[in-house]
């Protein structure tokens, strides 16, 4: 599998209410303010969140005095063919359709379902980087890993792991580059509470097992819930025209933004994230 155009970033984890298309927006408009090319894709176009963040910015940059950097965006269906090996083609076909579509792009950012498909599937294995958000919690964490002794410990890998493995796989046996596997902590509670602390011990166990890195991620507040019906991220709001009253926890907020950045590696040293 020669790897060449864009950087292909995939948002993956089979629950749903993770913050996939929340982390997807924002990192989109990051590289956007970076300069760089930005092409996206919502493989849920039936829940369609990251289609109608899109869709809410878009409105929201008519009412603005300078324009709002917005991406390429394509939105796929799953195929409703009765037979599997024909829906399975069909999803394979839409998606490539789709990447050579957005093949201009510096980056491809695809935002996943929270459930497990051959779509996922296909756009998991395209993965140059594949970023997984994980609320804080143990039933989340049940996803990546099997806990046993009353939350102690890790006893194997979970369904969402053994997915991740088999497209590694898959990808290596093609001749593709590593998948880098960012897992992220979001939501994360200002306090440090005993759950956080077990929770972070049991994802460096995982880590080390299954082959991700951690990376920092959202901690849990009300602006996220704000920003969407405006198509709105963090980075938008030093803006005038953003509507959107600046609060000092806004800066703390925005600087995870950044700090999550940071993390991927995604742009050289010198690029400049730019906003307002």
């Amino acid at each position: 599998m020669a790897k060449s155009g864009p950087h292909i970033i995939v948002l993956g984890n089979e629950k749903g209410g993770s913050g996939k298309s929340t982390t997807a927006m924002h990192l989109i408009v990051a590289l956007l303010a970076a300069n760089q090319k930005v092409g996206s894709v919502d493989l849920d176009a039936r829940q369609g969140s990251l289609t109608r963040y899109i869709e809410n910015r878009r409105k929201s940059a008519e009412g603005m005095l300078t324009p709002l950097p917005m991406p390429e965006h394509i939105g796929i269906n799953q195929s409703k063919a009765d037979s599997r090996e024909v829906a399975t083609a069909e999803d394979e076909a839409n998606l490539v359709d789709a990447l050579q579509r957005l093949s201009a792009n510096d980056f491809v950012v695809i935002d996943t379902p929270g459930s497990d498909s051959a779509l996922s599937r296909a756009a998991h294995i395209r993965a140059d980087t594949l970023i997984s958000p994980l609320n804080d919690s143990f039933l989340d964490l049940d996803l990546f890993g099997r806990i046993e002794d009353q939350g102690a410990t890790i006893r194997r890998p979970s369904v969402y792991a053994e997915t991740v493995w088999e497209q590694r796989k898959r990808r290596a046996m093609a001749g593709g580059k590593p998948i880098d596997w960012v897992v992220m902590r979001n939501r994360l509670s200002s306090l440090d509470a005993r759950n956080k602390r077990d929770i972070g011990k049991l994802l460096e166990q995982l880590s080390k097992r299954i082959g991700f890195r951690l990376a920092p991620g959202f901690t849990e507040r009300v602006i996220f819930r704000e920003l969407f019906p405006r198509g709105l991220t963090l980075l938008d709001l030093s803006r005038k025209d953003a509507g959107v009253q600046w609060r000092m926890s806004h800066v703390a907020a925005r600087q995870e933004v950044r700090e999550l950045l940071d993390a991927l590696n995604l742009l050289p040293a010198e690029a400049t994230v730019t906003t307002g």
